[in-house]
């Protein structure tokens, strides 16, 4: 595939990005995300070092390091990074991750990888969710590749081989790694399961067929854990709505679940990485059809990540409320039981709906990851 038919897809490259850095600092949102994230006598002085940054790494180092570590700082207590010392400096890893907010969970994992000496990877990004100048520019800055969402079968497919070559050519190549979320969209009800579409898709570029031609990419499972669910009362308003009806999103809820993931408290968040699937792919059998053997291979990346996955208290409160129970009443206090309770009363305050059934859809979001590690 020439390397002009990923134009499409790919990230701003060396000579785009200086431009591209100047129309992020001279975009009024800009200023908001100062505003919000740094005390005002740093913004100039931080918006001169952005503006002489030639490099993603150096973008990322003078610019998103500090975003990120803003937000972690203001909306969480601790930020836990667990197993990143079992990866390797010179290798290029796809890393399927849980998907639970739109851009911390990638972002988060950045920030890991380059406090512990690492390249930052690249990441997957929904078209929909580009939904402004602004977001694109930071994205394709930031090593943002363009998944197309819509399309007809035929034009879906070649998006698909274009997405599956690029993603094969950075890790074998270039040593780049990818992130990409285990499914389309964020999990609403909890629980952590990978699409087998993003594995066919990851596939489609290899020379052999499945699991062969997954081994090239060094898939490596990503746990993210967050003990107060970022959007939590929209995620369980959007679930409850899809259950009566069709769910349309409105114009600009992508972008208030972006704002919302951001600013909300989170408690601790941990991100775990799990072991590359290679060294299960021995178990996989072969003898059977394509889409059963992907199926297998999805069934070893959803182990490791909700075997990864950190409970918090959150979680352990939220099962014995939904069995009635005192099973792990060690594992929380009523700090933490006090605050479920005003979260459950801004959920029925936002939502216009039986109050047994949404406390049962919000306690389910936190309480899965418990039924899913066999506790």
């Amino acid at each position: 595939m020439k390397e002009t038919e990923y134009d499409l897809i790919r990230p701003y490259n060396q000579n785009e990005i200086p431009d591209a850095i100047h129309r992020i600092t001279e975009d009024p949102l800009f200023q908001k995300l100062l505003n919000y994230l740094f005390p005002a006598e740093e913004h100039q002085k931080l918006k001169d070092t952005i503006n002489q940054s030639k490099t993603r790494f150096e973008f990322q180092k003078e610019f998103m390091y500090r975003v990120i570590q803003s937000i972690v700082q203001k909306t969480s207590e601790e930020l836990i990074f667990s197993n990143l010392k079992t990866l390797e400096k010179d290798k290029g890893y796809v890393f399927i991750a849980n998907h639970r907010d739109i851009i911390l969970d990638s972002s988060l994992l950045a920030m890991g990888l380059m406090e512990n000496g690492f390249k930052t990877s690249e990441i997957t990004w929904g078209d929909n969710l580009m939904i402004s100048p602004f977001i694109v520019d930071v994205g394709k800055v930031n090593g943002m590749i363009t998944v197309f969402r819509e399309g007809s079968p035929k034009e879906m497919l070649k998006n698909s081989q274009r997405l599956s070559s690029y993603i094969r050519n950075n890790i074998k190549e270039l040593n780049q790694s990818v992130w990409i979320a285990q499914r389309k969209g964020r999990s609403k009800n909890g629980n952590d399961t990978t699409d087998v579409s993003v594995l066919k898709m990851l596939s489609l570029s290899g020379e052999e067929k499945p699991p062969g031609s997954l081994k090239d990419l060094n898939i490596t499972p990503v746990s993210i854990s967050y003990e107060w669910e970022p959007c939590d009362i929209l995620k369980v308003r959007e679930l409850f709505i899809s259950k009566q009806t069709t769910y349309v999103k409105n114009k600009d809820e992508d972008l208030f679940s972006i704002i919302g993931g951001v600013v909300a408290n989170k408690g601790r968040i941990q991100i775990t990485i799990g072991e590359n699937i290679n060294n299960s792919l021995h178990t996989v059998d072969t003898t059977v059809h394509n889409n059963l053997i992907i199926e297998q291979i999805a069934q070893i990346i959803d182990k490791q990540v909700r075997r990864n996955y950190h409970l918090w208290p959150t979680n352990f409160l939220a099962y014995d409320l939904l069995e009635n129970s005192t099973k792990f009443a060690d594992e929380y206090d009523e700090a933490t039981k006090e605050k479920f309770g005003l979260k459950l009363e801004e959920l029925y305050e936002s939502v216009d709906g039986p109050r047994d059934e949404l406390k049962t859809l919000f306690l389910k979001l936190y309480a899965n990851p418990v039924y899913n590690k066999g506790l």
